[in-house]
């Protein structure tokens, strides 16, 4: 039996239409793509990667821990790009850094989530119950928007997802515990609190369903996810056949045939 990728990756080549001669690009042809657990690389494989191979691009694969390591790869020009992040986080990532990387394309993005193993519904979880929420603010703001459409805590409007901390909970009538932890650390947590709110790529990585959340967060599109490059780079043709590749029927075949991806926000250009 043929597993998801090979499946996907062969509905992406039928609807990409009959093979072609493989035809050699201009210019650069190895493309250097970082990635951190997660579900993008699967969806890049299946769906991207097909159409950039079929155009004559080899493409190596990284992997990293943390965004901020993927980051700095593209930053430091030790890979070409990055599918990882959103325009929210990326925007702040350059700003304490003084880099210069930009977004060229959204990808689907799983949303964050709310997750319990002691309760199946919002209306199960007790006053004074635990919540482990992400540490950085950026994420912490995701996690407190959730909370704050359960009518569990009232926050204080804040423009600058940066400056966002725990002070910003002007109102607990549940009696909530805030957990600050590191995002990557959310699932394993799931064992010590209550609840947590998991980052769609970890709590698909870790074997977390979004149809098992209790809440998904409303996603707006700053925080759907995007490929990262360098700005400089941004117009060049390998990056421009990123774009396309994403863009293209091939790649919206692929992710529509797979209910893996069914609760994923998905970008303007399947529409």
């Amino acid at each position: 039996m043929l597993d998801r990728r090979s499946l996907i990756a062969g509905l992406a080549s039928l609807a990409a239409g009959p093979a072609r001669a493989q035809i050699k690009p201009a210019g650069k042809t190895d493309l250097r793509v970082g990635f951190v657990p997660g579900p993008y690389e699967d969806a890049f494989k299946a769906g991207v990667a097909p159409t950039l191979t079929a155009q004559g691009y080899r493409i190596a694969y990284s992997h990293f821990s943390t965004g901020l390591e993927v980051n700095k790869a593209v930053a430091y020009d030790e890979i070409d790009a990055n599918v990882m992040q959103h325009s929210v986080y990326l925007k702040a990532y350059n700003e304490r850094n003084g880099t210069d990387l930009t977004g060229i394309v959204q990808v689907p993005t799983p949303p964050m989530g709310l997750y319990s193993r002691k309760y199946r519904t919002l209306a199960e979880v007790p006053a004074g119950a635990s919540v482990a929420v992400p540490s950085d603010p950026v994420n912490l703001e995701r996690a407190l928007k959730i909370l704050r459409d359960a009518g569990w805590i009232g926050l204080k409007p804040n423009g600058n997802p940066v400056d966002v901390t725990e002070l910003d909970v002007i109102a607990n009538p549940k009696r909530l515990r805030i957990v600050p932890l590191e995002a990557a650390q959310a699932p394993r947590a799931l064992e010590d609190v209550d609840l947590a709110a998991v980052q769609g790529n970890f709590a698909i990585f870790s074997g977390l369903k979004l149809t098992e959340a209790l809440a998904l967060e409303k996603m707006t599109p700053p925080y759907v996810n995007v490929v990262a490059v360098r700005r400089g780079k941004a117009e060049s043709p390998w990056a421009q056949a990123i774009v396309a590749a994403y863009r293209s029927d091939a790649f919206k075949a692929a992710i529509r045939a797979d209910r893996f991806y069914d609760g994923f926000t998905l970008p303007d250009y399947f529409s």
